[in-house]
């Protein structure tokens, strides 16, 4: 029985997945498509984390969709509230239709012969292998690991009490009421657990082996409040979006070029939302520069005042073991926990862990060069979307699902079924795709796609370049056309017209390089 086939395979049903189903649904109604999700349902990272407080770190008039606005004034939204809005929007645009939940994929093969990708995935739910074909995978899963969160080696965890838990896996039963918390980790997780678990427990210890940049937003826009008072949303939205698209561009390239003035100004905002006397070179004044970490952002300082309030602490310092009651840190002091949680990081997983192979050769994802950050080079018919680490995920997941409806477009004016990109000789760079000093990072570098020297093959971070590349730049500029072989053989006479398997096309179609 042959495998079931699809014209347009998506690998995932969070937020960047709905996205990229519901952009073929506006642009390529009379595609078939299909989306797989490992897991039970929409929502991706929004689903899945339900730790206390879980909210946005970037405003969602950029983590929103383009095509379907955010019509909250709130800036930061919580998890529930983001959830909700994907499957309001899948469901608007029927995409929820097209989700089978329980896929867990785990390989794809691309013939050149039949121009198609055969997906192998099982169904966690029965058991059972699933096969299908498809001429296009657009793999939306993320870059990191749903099944497990990283907890680094804690001496003596054996011998703790209470209860340890990771924030990407979060009891629903946890009752922290009255209770002694550490949270372990400085990062965005942390931030936000801390103020939101500090409202019902004894008492909350951020416990920090080294400070991150933390500053103050307003969990409200104040230009969106003023607009939606008398502007309509399709108006109030886009100059919203762009509005913050525009100003953190502004800011991470502030903090490139003058790093020493951007530390200033958020310590002094720090400095400002503490009691006097607090130590902020300590607890709050990193050894790096800013954006060589994401930073961390507070909806109306919510950790400031709940450390002002004495609600919660900050301890920098290293664990020395845990004990039946808490921690020993190396300087010799203790904390007393109830529970304590690992707020420690991700571990990075590239394109789902999913196996590929082009015409039965192994694709080494680590070792692969990116093409405009969002294909490989010699693979074809296949794209991946990996957000912005320096503004919104969606800005780029957005960018990205439209170039992939852009250049199905091309295949169909022209008679094509595959589009291959291909690296220029002696460009073979090893710079991370990811340019972040993060642990979660570092750590699993070499399995990440590297990025080249020169567009396209050169992942910028910058949202206005990139819309000018992805949204109206050339679909053409090294790459590779072709027809699939077994069409070929069928048709002569177009096999005659095409003259080769590949369209390499002139200068002009190609783009000549010119865009490099």
């Amino acid at each position: 029985m042959p495998a079931e086939h699809v014209d347009v395979l998506i690998v995932g049903a969070g937020l960047t997945g709905v996205g990229a189903a519901c952009r073929l649904r506006q642009r390529h109604p009379n595609r078939t498509v299909a989306v797989l999700e490992a897991r039970g349902a929409i929502g991706g990272t929004w689903d899945l984390f339900r730790y206390p407080g879980v909210r946005s770190d970037s405003d969602m008039f950029t983590l929103g969709y383009g095509f379907r606005p955010w019509r909250r004034a709130e800036a930061i939204a919580d998890g529930p509230s983001i959830r909700e809005y994907i499957r309001d929007t899948a469901g608007e645009f029927g995409v929820d239709e097209l989700i089978r939940f329980h896929h867990r994929v785990d390989s794809a093969s691309w013939s050149s012969d039949r121009a198609l990708w055969t997906v192998t995935a099982h169904r966690s739910d029965t058991g059972e292998q699933v096969t299908l074909t498809c001429a296009f995978l657009h793999v939306c899963s993320g870059y990191y690991r749903y099944d497990e969160g990283f907890t680094p080696h804690l001496p003596g965890i054996d011998r703790f009490e209470g209860t340890l838990v990771h924030p990407q896996h979060w009891p629903e039963d946890l009752d922290h009421r009255g209770r002694r918390v550490v949270v372990i980790g400085s990062g965005a997780t942390a931030v936000t657990l801390v103020p939101a678990m500090a409202r019902d427990a004894a008492h909350v210890t951020m416990l920090q082996r080294s400070p991150s940049y933390v500053m103050a937003l307003p969990s409200v826009d104040p230009l969106a409040r003023l607009l939606k008072r008398v502007l309509p949303d399709r108006v109030t939205f886009p100059v919203v979006r762009w509005k913050n698209a525009l100003s953190m561009g502004l800011f991470f390239r502030l903090s490139r070029r003058a790093p020493g003035l951007v530390r200033t100004l958020i310590e002094r905002g720090v400095r400002s939302a503490l009691p006097e006397g607090f130590d902020v070179d300590r607890h709050f004044s990193p050894d790096y520069r800013p954006w060589d970490q994401r930073l961390c952002f507070v909806p109306d300082g919510d950790l400031f005042r709940t450390l002002r309030r004495g609600d919660a602490s900050v301890v920098t310092d290293t664990i020395d073991t845990f004990t039946p009651d808490g921690i020993r840190l190396t300087s010799g002091g203790e904390l007393a926990a109830d529970i304590a949680v690992t707020a420690t990081g991700l571990n990075l997983l590239a394109i789902g862990g999913l196996a590929l192979d082009v015409d039965g050769d192994p694709v080494d994802v680590g070792k692969a060069v990116t093409y405009k950050g969002m294909m490989l080079d010699g693979v074809p018919n296949f794209a991946m979307t990996i957000g912005y680490t320096n503004a919104s995920w969606t800005l780029k997941a957005d960018l990205v699902a439209e170039y992939v409806c852009r250049l199905l477009t091309h295949l169909d004016a022209r008679d094509l079924d595959s589009a291959t990109p291909v690296l220029p000789p002696g460009d073979r760079p090893a710079e991370p795709l990811i340019d972040l000093r993060a642990g979660y990072v570092l750590r699993s570098i070499d399995r990440m796609p590297k990025q080249g020297h020169a567009t396209p093959w050169r992942l910028h971070q910058n949202y206005l370049r990139d819309v000018l590349h992805l949204r109206h730049g050339s679909v053409t500029e090294d790459m590779d056309f072709g027809v699939a072989a077994d069409r070929r053989q069928s048709s002569s006479s177009r096999g005659s017209e095409k003259g080769s398997d590949s369209e390499k096309g002139s200068d002009s179609e190609r783009g000549g390089g010119a865009e490099r």
